[in-house]
């Protein structure tokens, strides 16, 4: 883990490689699509219902990428689960992801309900995000996250519903 200089407060700009780490397995549903190949697959056919909304949550996803990256705790350790914050939200960061997989195993099999999509595929990215967040004490990330969150869900709500 890099520092190079202070942002605000107790936020340095640095490198976190563990980020991309981080970034590379909660995309591992996408990259193994092409592989699976699911007969029918709504969330990567939706209809666009609003460019405005669509290039919001591409900037707020790629800031929730970024900000986890590059941003980092004065205080932050490479990688630490030692305290009870730490334990707590890493756990949390755990458990988002095990249910982001699980969603895509129903999604996979043919499970592709409203809700299976909302609940597990659209809301758990997003929550992931703001749990790693918390975990590393990067408060631009965890905030960012939740506007990420607002975004997102109601976008894909509103593709999926027309």
């Amino acid at each position: 883990m890099v520092r190079w200089f202070k942002i605000i407060g107790n936020q340095y700009f640095g490198f976190w490689f563990p980020g991309l780490v981080l970034f590379a397995v909660q995309e591992l549903p996408y990259l193994l699509m092409p592989f699976i190949n699911p007969k029918t697959n709504p969330i990567m056919h939706m209809h666009e219902t609003s460019a405005l909304l669509d290039l919001m949550e591409k900037i707020s996803g790629s800031l929730c990428i970024a900000l986890m990256i590059f941003v980092i705790h004065k205080d932050a350790e490479l990688f630490s689960v030692s305290s009870a914050w730490e334990k707590i939200f890493f756990g949390l960061t755990l458990t988002v992801l095990a249910a982001n997989f699980t969603g895509w195993g129903l999604y996979y099999t043919g499970h592709q309900s409203l809700l299976v999509m909302m609940l597990f595929i659209v809301a758990m990215p997003p929550l992931y995000y703001i749990t790693i967040g918390l975990w590393r004490r990067n408060l631009p990330l965890a905030v960012t996250g939740m506007i990420f969150f607002a975004i997102h869900f109601s976008h894909v709500l509103q593709n999926l519903k027309s």
